[in-house]
């Protein structure tokens, strides 16, 4: 029942443009309070809370140093403060207008005061604005209000009624907690990435998901034992793995389990609602959404105008950001469960939640009104914070070496990824950034930054991997710029079929060298050896050239309307023979057809 809701109403609601989590709390108040169908909400969003724990690994993941590092003032600077002001501001309202406890106001003030990360960033990258001015400092925002989660999360036992009076045990509970975070973070420094390469050298997928889970679900539990959060767990696991070669492959692992529970949770939230609660309460809850999101636009505004934004900006940013964000549910139904405030005010906290999330895009909309110059602000480069890179390179043998050794010296940014874990050790004791993962999966793509990078070569061994990489790259990513390794001359063929950029024979290049040298050693000049490699480079782009036209593909079959090829450029003293190895390529095989025409 669950996953037919998900099924029917994550797309439906995608497709009108209210977002795949309004689907999902759709789903689950139709199957719950509405039609009864389902009864047990409570259950499954103790199962479901998963979904939580696998989105802070990830979150984790991100958090690399260099990325904190580029982002540190608009992170720490204004994030902070716009959590901590919206908080504040919000606590407030609730205890002087609706009359809330000083402990039950804090939860729900700086519940409200988080955003949507999966509203807000979905709503910028459909507008293709991830990468402007407004679109980084949204980014910023919300990665510190995740960061955020953590300690509030925290914080709530200590505003529980009943919470801290355990008398001597304070004490061996904390040095219990110490020692918990203390072992996971032993454990990621030096046990993880040891782990993570005997299961990639296997080649068992199979056992590297299975590991990817250990990691998540061992470091959660170990967190909860200790009495700390789950959450808490998962994310410092993930920010152990941020800088480990197998990043990419770990986050394309538990991305699935990630979205189908975090959906599950949606659901769950949804069953729980109170629609009674929320009947009394209508004019209170409709009164709530507009005073906010106003609220915390405005603060949002002048925030980033203290920070040095410009109206535009500033506006642009306040109103992607004026909702309740997903954290919001957990913090919501955490309080509860903890006797903070009633289950009747977490599903009226629940539904000014999800219509702030609704009216998103309106107020994106209604922010076009207020800016004094719309198209002022222009597109800026990808960024090092979102994880960037101009060349994302596939593969990692001897031909990406070399190339990857030019784009470095030159001083491009690349991005390599290679599914041999040997590999990926030796080449990181040079300095090399590369990650373990398989390049023919959409999902490690999409980890390793495809939409983001300005050229994707393609430089695997096998040509059926390359050709699969290709394919996959073309039909998902059509305006990526693909500079490929070709196998041979067909396969070259092959390739400029399909509109591939730039494609290189991984043998042509060096072995016209090898015939020059070998040249000059048999006593020809240098500059008529030189000569004679250019004039063969130019006859094979010829024959290309009239192969292409002609659509010419079929390996040994090469042979219709072919050019004679002309008379060499220096007389041989005696005829070459040709052992015959039992291996013969299409080059050798093209060349001895050359020869019989002449």
């Amino acid at each position: 029942m669950l996953l037919g809701g998900a099924v029917i109403a994550a797309p439906l609601f995608k497709r009108i443009g209210l977002g795949t989590v309004l689907g999902y709390l759709a789903a689950g108040v139709v199957i719950g309070p509405l039609s009864r169908m389902v009864t047990e909400g409570e259950e499954i969003l103790s199962i479901a809370e998963l979904g939580v724990v696998f989105l802070l690994f990830i979150i984790g993941l991100e958090l690399k140093p260099s990325r904190l590092w580029s982002l540190r003032k608009d992170i720490f600077g204004l994030g902070l403060a716009q959590v901590f002001v919206s908080g504040v501001a919000i606590t407030l309202l609730a205890m002087y207008l609706a009359g809330f406890a000083l402990n039950s106001a804090v939860a729900i003030g700086f519940g409200l005061a988080l955003s949507s990360t999966a509203f807000a960033l979905q709503v910028l990258e459909e507008r293709g604005e991830i990468n402007r001015r407004h679109g980084r400092k949204s980014f910023a925002i919300l990665l510190f209000q995740d960061l955020a989660i953590v300690p509030l999360l925290a914080l709530l036992p200590f505003l529980a009624p009943a919470g801290p009076d355990s008398g001597g045990n304070d004490l061996q509970a904390f040095l219990t907690a110490i020692a918990a975070v203390a072992a996971l973070v032993f454990a990621g420094r030096f046990l993880l990435n040891p782990l993570f390469q005997i299961i990639g050298n296997t080649g068992a997928r199979e056992a590297m998901i299975a590991a990817a889970l250990l990691v998540v679900l061992g470091a959660a539990m170990l967190m909860q034992v200790a009495g700390l959060s789950m959450a808490m767990g998962a994310f410092i696991a993930g920010v152990m793995l941020a800088e480990s070669s197998y990043r990419h492959e770990l986050e394309a692992d538990i991305e699935p389990f990630r979205g189908l529970l975090l959906g599950l949770f949606f659901m769950a939230i949804g069953m729980s609602l109170e629609i009674s609660v929320i009947l009394e309460n209508w004019i209170a809850i409709l009164a709530a959404v507009p005073v906010l999101m106003a609220v915390k636009a405005v603060i949002i505004y002048g925030l980033c105008r203290v920070f040095g934004a410009d109206h535009d900006v500033s506006v642009r940013t306040a109103l992607i950001l004026p909702q309740g964000g997903e954290f919001g549910f957990v913090l919501f139904s955490a309080a509860a469960a903890l006797g903070i405030f009633s289950l009747d005010v977490a599903s009226q906290l629940i539904s000014v939640v999800t219509l702030t999330m609704a009216l998103t895009p309106l107020s994106v909309a209604l922010g076009q009104k207020f800016l004094r110059n719309e198209t002022g602000e222009q597109m800026e480069e990808s960024f090092e914070g979102a994880g960037g890179a101009d060349v994302l390179m596939v593969g990692f043998s001897r031909f990406g070496q070399i190339a990857s050794q030019i784009l470095l010296s030159g001083g491009s940014d690349v991005t390599i990824i290679d599914h041999s874990a040997d590999r990926v050790r030796s080449a990181q004791k040079f300095g090399f950034r590369i990650y373990f993962g398989d390049g023919t999966r959409k999902d490690v793509l999409e980890a390793a930054g495809i939409k983001r990078a300005k050229i994707v070569a393609v430089c695997t061994q096998k040509k059926e991997i390359t050709d699969k990489v290709v394919d996959l790259v073309q039909s998902e990513y059509p305006d990526a710029i693909l500079f490929v390794r070709s196998y041979d001359r067909t396969h070259t063929l092959e390739l400029r079929a399909k509109g591939v950029q730039y494609e290189m024979r991984e043998t042509f290049k060096s072995g016209l060298e090898f015939g020059r040298r070998t040249l000059e050693m048999l006593g020809a000049s240098d500059e008529l050896a030189q000569a004679i490699m250019e004039e063969v480079e130019k006859r094979d782009a010829e024959r290309l050239r009239i192969q292409q036209s002609e659509g010419i593909f079929a390996g040994n079959d090469m042979v219709r309307t072919r050019p004679a090829s002309p008379e060499p450029l220096i007389k041989p003293k005696r005829e070459a023979r040709i052992i015959n190895t039992g291996e013969q390529t299409d080059e050798s095989a093209e060349a001895g057809r050359v020869k019989e025409r002449s």
